[in-house]
């Protein structure tokens, strides 16, 4: 078993006490923290030494909504006039892209990402896929993906009647499958769905008896626009959430994604059916679909993560994003502060702990071995009481030195440790250019 010392800087651990210690080191021994916290290097052996060189060592950060093969769509402009709403949206762009990738593309597209993942300092990615034009497998492509690249992630496939109808039923369940025979914990699934206005009765109710069979919970966008409770009040006489908690889909393990567009009512039905909300701040002002009321959720006792939606990979900069809007939305200068890092340090750590067997997001024995050093020195003085400050107006703006993902260095001194990045980079540039041309 390999061991290392992550050295000589300040330690953020996140743990009960919220304690922050100059000085800090931690242990590793495989892929799980042995020792952390102030001591002399000579206490443990290890096999190998970083030094973090006076910056802040902390808990690797945690991506609870991403879309990884968006990547091939950075640059690309669509053709034909600029969408004018959210449905055209998801017309002109996003149902044409995923139309066209390969399975190949598919891989591409997340390595490139989960490289982008490595050098933002974020160990694991809760992933919601589509490629409607090679289903079969994809989830395997974007879980060899995820090894390749050294992090963790939980993936899910989205189904929709939009192609065909339940496209990607199979291959949830087959990854699902998949996932619970196989034990390993660096790769999880959820069953995913794209959103009540694109799936119909028969569909859901066939997804929902797999995921009860299987014990899984969903993966799915909820109100993300006004569009999705008013096709699901047209076609089934139910809010978005009264549907989906009349079928079956609520629950402790399901993600529901945006949640802009739910009112008090629906609100409530998260937190009686102890459901996750997901919120993702960038793509939200984005795609122009309004603000969500995540601090009411909140002050519901709804346990609510924070994501980017495929807009980027920066952790640190969707939390701070969320501060800003909410206190623009609300008109209120004293709102979202210390809850929009809870969101990103506490809450999506939270949601990991009911998806994943190995605890993570905390220095401290026994958790998973997922440290990042970030190259902070702070000019102002530091410590557990206003940690969040540095946070969101300081390590911000700072480069992530070294990520370590279940025990292994990923990226010291700013460079990848396991892969040709220039390669891999010339490979994607060819891949999406070759994609856009598919696109018409």
């Amino acid at each position: 078993m390999s061991s290392l010392l992550i050295r000589n800087g300040t330690l953020v651990t996140l743990n009960a006490k919220q304690e922050v210690v100059e000085g800090g080191s931690v242990y590793i021994e495989g892929t799980k923290i042995v020792d952390a916290g102030k001591f002399p290097d000579n206490r443990h052996h290890a096999d190998r030494v970083l030094d973090a060189k006076g910056g802040v060592i902390m808990p690797g950060l945690i991506n609870a909504h991403h879309h990884l093969y968006s990547t091939f769509a950075r640059g690309f402009v669509p053709p034909g006039r600029p969408a004018v709403n959210f449905k055209e949206i998801l017309e002109q762009l996003w149902w044409k892209l995923d139309y066209a990738l390969d399975a190949e593309d598919v891989y591409y597209s997340a390595l490139l990402v989960l490289l982008d993942c490595v050098k933002q300092g974020c160990t694991t990615v809760i992933d919601h896929h589509a490629s409607p034009m090679c289903r079969d497998g994809s989830l395997d492509q974007i879980e060899r993906a995820f090894r390749d690249a050294g992090l963790n992630g939980c993936l899910c496939y989205e189904v929709s009647d939009r192609n065909v109808i339940g496209g990607g039923v199979e291959e949830n369940e087959r990854f699902i499958n998949k996932c619970r025979a196989s034990g390993d914990d660096q790769v999880a699934a959820l069953f995913g769905l794209h959103a009540s206005m694109t799936i119909g009765r028969e569909t859901l109710d066939r997804c929902v008896e797999i995921a009860r069979r299987t014990g899984t919970g969903f993966h799915v966008h909820a109100a993300e626009d006004a569009i999705d409770e008013q096709v699901t009040l047209k076609e089934f006489g139910m809010r978005v959430m009264e549907r989906f908690r009349a079928a079956g889909v609520t629950g402790p393990k399901t993600i529901f994604v945006h949640g802009i567009h739910l009112d008090d009512r629906e609100l409530d039905i998260l937190k009686e059916t102890d459901s996750i909300l997901l919120h993702n701040p960038e793509s939200n002002m984005n795609n122009a679909v309004g603000a969500a009321r995540w601090l009411d959720a909140l002050k519901r006792g709804v346990l609510v993560g924070l994501g980017t939606d495929g807009m980027a990979s920066a952790m640190i900069a969707s939390a701070r994003t969320a501060y800003l809007l909410q206190r623009h939305a609300l008109h209120d200068p004293r709102v979202a502060f210390g809850e929009s890092c809870e969101l990103l340090l506490r809450n999506n750590a939270a949601i990991c702990g009911r998806l994943f067997k190995d605890p993570r997001g905390v220095l401290q024995p026994g958790a998973l071995a997922d440290v990042i050093v970030v190259d902070y020195v702070p000019l102002t003085p530091m410590d557990a009481g206003n940690f969040y400050g540095h946070l969101l107006f300081g390590l911000n703006y700072a480069p992530v030195s070294a990520t370590v993902c279940r025990g292994r260095v990923l990226m010291e001194n700013g460079a990848l440790s396991r892969v040709d990045e220039a390669a891999l980079r010339r490979t994607g540039i060819e891949r999406a250019a070759k994609l856009w041309k598919r696109i018409k």
